[in-house]
């Protein structure tokens, strides 16, 4: 399955829905508050592994300082399948089936800075 190298523009409301039921019980995104998983407020240009508090794998600590920085192309290709992108990761999310979901996803994520 072949993903774009950049996220086509998504809709912000769709995402916030899909980010409701699929994202929301592990991520806060309004407040830095981290839940199951890191806090996703102000993710954008946020290097991997770098929100303060949070106990991340070493896989995602070894992925931030190897240069991973989370952009629309990173971020869609996590989200694609999170263990593929940054194997060894924690996050027990096994990916969006859909592009669309992706995309919009993110297009909610950085209406949502």
């Amino acid at each position: 399955m072949a993903f774009p190298a950049h996220a086509e523009p998504g809709d912000p409301e769709k995402g916030r829905a899909t980010y409701r039921t699929a994202c929301a019980s592990c991520h806060a995104i309004t407040d830095d508050a981290n839940i199951f998983g890191p806090h996703l407020k102000g993710v954008f240009g946020r290097p991997a592994g770098k929100v303060p508090d949070y106990s991340y794998s070493q896989a995602m600590v070894a992925a931030g300082e190897g240069g991973l920085v989370w952009d629309e192309a990173a971020l869609s290709a996590f989200l694609s399948k999170p263990s593929k992108r940054v194997p060894g990761t924690k996050m027990r999310f096994f990916g969006f089936w859909f592009q669309s979901e992706i995309d919009n996803v993110i297009a909610y994520l950085k209406a949502n800075p």
